[in-house]
């Protein structure tokens, strides 16, 4: 049993294989699920687990080179967006419309499905090297 750190064994699984410019979704419950993506579905009720603690947690433990988010955010969860503009302050990070992020979902390794219902509650990282 690992002392500290992310306990779910698929996330930590995900999170080691990841490789550099792999791609981990966080998501909201609505996001649609592709096809021959693995998904992570750790959602329990409504809210639960909210976005920001499995970001929080993840991002604590992944290396990323950048980040990738809904335009529509910026309307819908200004909260969530600056939690995660601040928690990657220096990572480079870009918007794009929502319908073009679902469009980039084949290309995730995996998918970390949320409890989260903030709309586009969505965040794409690359993953990056540690040297």
């Amino acid at each position: 049993m690992r002392k500290e750190g992310i306990l779910n064994t698929d996330i930590c699984y995900a999170i080691s294989s990841l490789g550099h410019t792999d791609y981990m979704v966080i998501a909201d419950p609505g996001l649609p699920i592709p096809e021959n993506v693995t998904v992570i579905d750790i959602s329990l009720v409504k809210g639960v687990p909210g976005f920001m603690e499995v970001f929080d947690a993840v991002t604590r433990e992944l290396v990323i080179d950048s980040y990738i988010y809904a335009e529509e955010i910026e309307a819908s969860g200004t909260e969530l967006l600056q939690h995660m503009q601040t928690r990657l302050s220096n990572v480079p990070g870009r918007k794009m419309p929502h319908e073009d992020l679902k469009d980039m979902l084949p290309k995730a390794k995996v998918i970390i499905r949320t409890g989260e219902c903030t709309p586009y509650a969505n965040v794409i990282l690359e993953g990056g090297v540690n040297f």
